[in-house]
């Protein structure tokens, strides 16, 4: 019998510190060449979406994440996000744990844009924003809280920017723009319009860039990127389908200019250079997330009432 995670159990099983801890463990052990990774593989059915295919391997598991982005779904009622998560023991191959991908997604989306900022945001920063309340930004948005902050959000959406505020305690920011100026921005958009237009990032912000995770999606104009401190989660999948990817195919951005975080978090490169540095967090989404989400449901098996069992 193998335990099948669904939704609500993600949640009830991974805590929001426990999924910070876990994913930003991740990339200190992705840094040092302890777990590994390669590249996501899209399936890709544009204009309406595609697919991605997303294995891992690190601290006696493997996983492989089968997962969906169609942004055009929830004029349809149906998710952007869906799909599986597999995980199993890296010495004899055992399935252990089916898992909700859309769940497991937002919580490891949340975390990596947590983690990112508290590395890169200048201490002193006060002012935090989410801008998209979909399931990651939602999630994103009760993990600044969990952490202390006050974020608030915005989405084009009032209602769901009202639900997401109400929920959690945070104020629904008056305007986009509004929300776009704090010290401390976390986006989690479509990605099809950017939000940040040439000239409009201030002096000392940090942006985690959650949203365009795919060719032709875009939060930020490219002479934006040109002119900030880059960073990304992973060099190869960011330069090919994420925020970065633009500014890369026209020669723009090259390696050169991009740190990945990972190796911020184990100091062997610098974050902010300065209290007036613009720094940019490219996400495009890494299966080492998944897994550091994965492992950590995994191991509350015992502890969890109602959790389904299926036979293969």
């Amino acid at each position: 019998m193998v335990p099948l995670f669904r939704a609500e159990d993600v949640e009830r099983a991974v805590s929001p510190h426990e999924a910070y801890d876990a994913v930003r463990d991740a990339f200190i052990a992705y840094a040092k060449g302890e777990w590994t990774m390669p590249p996501k593989v899209y399936v890709a059915n544009y204009p309406a979406g595609d697919f991605r295919a997303m294995p891992a391997l690190g601290g006696g598991h493997a996983l492989l994440k089968w997962v969906t982005s169609f942004p055009g779904n929830p004029a349809r009622g149906l998710p952007t996000v869906t799909g599986l998560v597999l995980l199993s023991d890296a010495e004899d191959g055992r399935l252990l744990a089916v898992l909700d991908a859309a769940a497991v997604t937002a919580l490891r989306t949340a975390a990596a844009a947590v983690v990112a900022a508290d590395a890169l945001c200048r201490p002193e920063a006060s002012s935090y924003a989410v801008v998209g309340c979909g399931p990651n930004g939602a999630e994103a948005a009760r993990m600044l809280v969990a952490h202390g902050a006050d974020p608030v959000v915005w989405d084009v959406d009032e209602g769901r920017r009202n639900f997401v505020g109400e929920r959690l305690g945070a104020r629904a920011a008056r305007s986009a723009e509004e929300a776009l100026a704090c010290e401390v921005v976390v986006t989690v958009t479509p990605g099809a319009v950017p939000l940040y237009a040439e000239g409009s990032l201030e002096a000392g912000q940090h942006v985690s860039l959650m949203g365009a995770d795919g060719p032709g999606k875009n939060e930020v104009a490219p002479d934006e990127l040109v002119r900030s401190h880059l960073f990304c989660d992973d060099w190869e999948q960011a330069s090919h389908g994420g925020e970065l990817a633009n500014a890369v195919a026209h020669g723009l951005v090259t390696r050169d200019d991009v740190t990945e975080l990972g190796a911020v978090l184990t100091e062997e490169a610098d974050g902010r250079r300065s209290a007036g540095d613009v720094t940019l967090f490219d996400s495009t989404g890494l299966a080492i997330q998944d897994l550091a989400i994965a492992k950590v449901a995994c191991s509350k098996v015992g502890e969890l009432d109602g959790l389904q069992q299926i036979e293969l």
